[in-house]
């Protein structure tokens, strides 16, 4: 039987066990629950481990250390022919000036040098490595933010990034089961600024987007101002050409309008406003 054991049990992870009916799945988390182990619970992760025919994680690094590596790599060295994905991330290649970037640029000159160097770690262990953008779906995506009042529009004309819907991960790692060892950006196909996801997202709401902001007047926490600090365009051909992936939300307004129709009632319920349209 097919078994698929996930570092990480946690969104977007949790999408992809879901494509594999009839597969065995183990996954962790930092403490067990009735879907996972505990991380830390050594000998059930090398049992395992031992069972599984697909490694998978999802765990981003702690500091300046990937933590699954540093606990587990021994017993991951010791399992050949297995296949192993990580999903990591396109922070790895940090600013472009808004240039296009593909696997064959340089990472870790970015402010994710951990998770550059977790990135290279992984690609030695010969796993499949997808570098994921802004991550959003069902539940976790500008409609949500919007809804409750806590989305931005920063005034940075020319800011632009990528993003991929959670269903896109999942289907691009899975078509990575059959793929080369490497790395894979996984991305929709139209990049572009913050503000226009956030403006669509409200019209899909039918409310008045957010008003435009300074950095400053928005209060964005360092981590916010982080992510506007960069400013670049993904380009997925390798993955489209090698696993015969292609993005079924190619950008983002299908995404948005998918992610509405499922969670309609829970953001209804977030603002008022909305309640009351979904009600007619």
């Amino acid at each position: 039987m097919a078994s698929l054991f996930i570092f990480g049990l946690g969104y977007s992870a949790g999408h992809i066990a879901t494509r594999l009916p009839g597969w065995r799945l183990i996954g962790t988390r930092r403490a067990a629950d009735d879907q996972a182990i505990a991380f830390d619970d050594r000998p059930a992760v090398v049992a395992g481990l031992a069972q599984a025919t697909h490694i998978l994680s999802s765990v981003p690094p702690v500091g300046e250390q990937d933590p699954v590596i540093a606990a587990y790599g021994d017993a991951l060295a010791d399992l050949p022919g297995r296949w192993i994905g990580y999903l990591s991330s396109t922070g790895v290649y940090g600013d472009t000036g808004g240039a296009w970037v593909d696997e064959s640029a340089p990472v870790g000159t970015g402010r994710r040098t951990a998770r550059a160097a977790a990135d290279l770690a992984w690609q030695a262990l010969g796993a499949r490595v997808f570098r994921l953008p802004g991550i959003y779906g069902p539940g976790r995506s500008a409609l949500e933010r919007v809804a409750a009042g806590k989305a931005h529009r920063i005034a940075l004309p020319g800011q632009v990034f990528s993003r991929v819907h959670v269903d896109d991960i999942a289907a691009g790692v899975i078509a990575g089961f059959d793929g080369p060892a490497g790395a894979y950006n996984l991305s929709d196909d139209l990049p572009c600024g913050q503000n226009a996801v956030i403006e669509h997202a409200a019209a899909l709401l039918g409310l008045p987007p957010p008003p435009l902001q300074t950095m400053d007047e928005a209060g964005l926490s360092p981590m916010a101002r982080g992510f506007y600090a960069e400013n670049r365009r993904v380009a997925n051909g390798k993955a489209k050409r090698l696993l015969g992936w292609a993005p079924a939300y190619a950008d983002y307004r299908s995404g948005l309008r998918a992610c509405r129709a499922i969670t309609s009632p829970t953001i209804a319920s977030a603002h008022p406003a909305a309640a009351s349209r979904d009600q007619r």
